[in-house]
């Protein structure tokens, strides 16, 4: 098949083979343009217009794993480490919902400080007090505990898989297995949250194969949210020598994305916003639907550093919202008003 051929199939039966995703992953030029146009038109017949926002609160860049590529590692002995305590982290989701957010992503490293019953707080909490979803985004747990938060009320769980070759897996997550954070998604699928994964692009010895293995797992867990971006090296991790990511490689592999997961939330990352100062703005324009400032408050947010130079640090979370909603109207976006469930759930669906 040609260029055309592959995306009119892509656009008509949302389902590509590895080779053919191969070849998206390798356009250049005017092919490109075309490649993202079939994302929008996707995008737009499914997704409308709505761009949602998710505000992210880090509470804790405390971790218990080593990752080879993340700045809050264990080993990163470099790094200023900080908790909020329940109250502190509730009171953040109430002054983000008062800024007209209607999901709060609760997210940190893997810190087992945070024990269930804790967790389970600060859900009932939120849930109690204001009217917001919740995204959970704190890795890797027991299916009791996961049971125990999504009763409690939280509606949507978010834990990336960064690659899916088992192989650069192991040599970037040392201690980690890939099968058992595949299997973790597939159990929050069964407890009925609304699951999120995700990949880094650009890690070392990833190719157009490796990601078109990612794309391909992304569909076979038929995922609610897929949020993906460019890596951006941390010069206090094992990766310091190394390059950042592609910003056009992760447009390409969020295109496809959408081509192959239409009902799928699909955010512009802070990466991307953060290699490109347009970064956003094209994921917007090639398939994404979402964006998730920070909405984390005062000396906290430059600590959470995943990796240097992270947009928006400097900013308190009144006047982040009133940047994005600005880039969002100049797209001829409008900002979602509504819990931006995934339209799967909505309708009953799994």
């Amino acid at each position: 098949m040609n260029l055309d051929e592959i995306l009119l199939k892509a656009e008509r039966e949302h389902a590509l083979t590895r080779g053919e995703i191969v070849k998206l992953l390798k356009t250049r030029g005017e092919d490109l343009k075309k490649l993202y146009k079939a994302a929008d038109r996707v995008r737009s017949k499914y997704m409308g217009d709505t761009v949602y926002l998710r505000g992210i609160i880090e509470f804790s860049n405390y971790c218990k794993q080593n990752c080879k590529y993340c700045g809050l590692r264990r080993d990163n002995h470099r790094l200023e480490r900080y908790r909020l305590q329940p109250e502190e982290i509730v009171s953040m989701a109430e002054k983000a919902t008062k800024l007209g957010y209607k999901t709060v992503v609760l997210q940190s490293g893997e810190d087992d400080y945070y024990d269930t019953d804790m967790v389970e707080w600060i859900i009932r909490e939120i849930k109690n007090r204001m009217d917001t979803a919740i995204t959970l985004c704190i890795g890797e747990r027991e299916y009791e505990e996961y049971k125990v938060w999504r009763e409690a009320g939280a509606d949507r769980y978010l834990i990336r898989h960064e690659t899916a070759d088992p192989g650069l897996y192991h040599r970037l997550h040392p201690g980690m297995s890939l099968e058992q954070r595949i299997e973790r998604l597939r159990w929050l699928k069964e407890l009925g949250y609304q699951v999120g994964s995700g990949n880094l692009i650009g890690l070392p010895d990833q190719d157009e194969e490796s990601i078109s293995r990612d794309i391909l797992l992304f569909k076979e867990l038929d995922l609610h949210m897929v949020g993906l971006g460019p890596l951006v090296v941390n010069p206090d991790t094992p990766l310091k020598d190394y390059h950042n990511g592609s910003v056009e490689m992760a447009l390409k592999t969020i295109a496809i994305t959408r081509l192959l997961l239409p009902l799928a939330h699909i955010p512009g990352t802070t990466a991307l916003g953060s290699l490109d100062p347009e970064g956003r703005q094209k994921a917007l324009k090639a398939g994404a639907n979402v964006v998730m400032p920070n909405v984390t408050r005062g000396k906290y947010r430059p600590l959470y550093e995943l990796y240097p130079a992270k947009i928006c640090v400097d900013e308190e979370p009144e006047n982040c919202r009133q940047c994005i909603g600005s880039i969002i109207t100049s797209l001829g976006r409008v900002v979602g008003t509504d819990y931006g469930h995934s339209p799967r759930i909505e309708k009953g669906e799994v």
